[in-house]
């Protein structure tokens, strides 16, 4: 069966923002997922009492508990894992954009990633550690450094930008037994601006009598949507539940896909470098009108990782708009994260 690792699995790494954790929630659906037979849970505190509190759960999964500064930790947390979930680092507070994150968070992944390198160079890889746009080109190019990158088995995981416009439309269509059934594609980055909700494309679609305004703050609450989280928790911490589920039902995917050993296939969102399937990144690329290497698109996700990227499809004028848009900022997000690895550490 398969062994899944919670990297942050605490979610307490900032004692100011009291609700600020993905890892337990997280780290608590993965324990009840039947094909998960051991959880490894790493993070800088906590830990051993969080697996502990775990493991009376009445499932197979045995739960193992590690603290960053015990020595080898990582190495045994890591080693024999194949799906890694890595939600480390500090959350948002009112006020900071995910790029305000970046300092602190950077550095954590690239720790992170090390290890992944070193330990389970084979693992899928499923990075929420915000800014996602960032994060994801950091991982990569650790393990570019060890010679182990494998582009079809590293992920950002977006699912929450397609939870919320599923639910949001739910929500327009004034029907949230809808909710589970909607689908909306999301494509570009996990950030602001960068998240492009293609509502010309919802199933089933919005009503012909929507109008363009409407439409128009349909797509910002889609952008923006982790920000009416922030202010509602009022400092306390940003959007843990909603992102643990979302990313839990990602990890799931990538679960079934490796225990099915290629008799099951996914089609879902992921921020992925566009090489992990050649041909489809380069259709994308044309899609775009710009050569952008990494970007939020529909895949077809299987035993080995990405087996297809699937093209955008057609964009209305509004969403041409909203992409040309968006690329300058992502190509900053994704440089910065480039040049973080390239930069020699201080």
């Amino acid at each position: 069966m398969v062994k899944a690792v919670v990297l942050g699995a605490a979610g307490m790494n900032d004692p100011t923002c009291p609700l600020s954790g993905i890892g337990q929630p997280l780290s608590l659906l993965l324990k009840l997922n039947p094909h998960v037979t051991q959880l490894s849970l790493y993070d800088i505190v906590a830990t051993p009492g969080v697996a502990s509190d775990l493991s009376h759960i009445a499932t197979q999964a045995k739960v193992e508990g590690f603290l960053g500064k015990e020595e080898g930790a990582l190495e045994k947390t890591l080693t024999g894992a194949e799906v890694v979930v890595i939600p480390a680092g500090v959350p948002r507070k009112p006020g900071m954009t995910r790029d305000d994150l970046f300092k602190t968070n950077a550095g954590i992944v690239r720790g992170l990633a090390e290890g992944i390198a070193q330990f389970c160079p084979k693992a899928f890889v499923l990075v929420i550690s915000n800014p996602v746009n960032s994060t994801v080109p950091i991982v990569a190019e650790v393990l570019k450094k060890s010679g182990v990158y494998d582009a079809k088995k590293v992920f950002g995981v977006t699912t929450l930008d397609v939870v919320r416009a599923s639910t949001f439309v739910a929500q327009v269509l004034d029907d949230l037994s809808l909710a589970p059934t909607v689908t909306v594609p999301v494509v570009g980055g996990h950030s602001g601006v960068t998240i492009l909700p293609l509502l010309s494309q919802a199933e089933p679609p919005l009503p012909s009598s929507i109008s363009q305004s409407d439409i128009e703050t349909l797509t910002k609450r889609i952008q923006f949507g982790g920000d009416e989280v922030v202010k509602a928790k009022d400092g306390a911490g940003s959007a843990t539940l909603s992102m643990a589920q979302a990313g839990y039902q990602f990890a799931s995917y990538c679960i079934d896909a490796i225990v099915s050993k290629g008799s099951k296939t996914f089609t879902t969102p992921s921020y992925i470098n566009l090489d992990a399937d050649r041909d489809g990144g380069e259709a994308v690329r044309k899609e775009l009108g710009a050569e952008v290497d990494y970007f939020s698109v529909r895949i077809v996700l299987g035993a080995n990782g990405v087996e297809k990227i699937l093209p955008l499809g057609k964009l209305n004028d509004y969403e041409q708009g909203l992409v040309q848009a968006a690329l300058p900022e992502l190509t900053q997000n994704i440089t910065n994260g480039v040049n973080f690895i390239a930069a020699p550490k201080l």
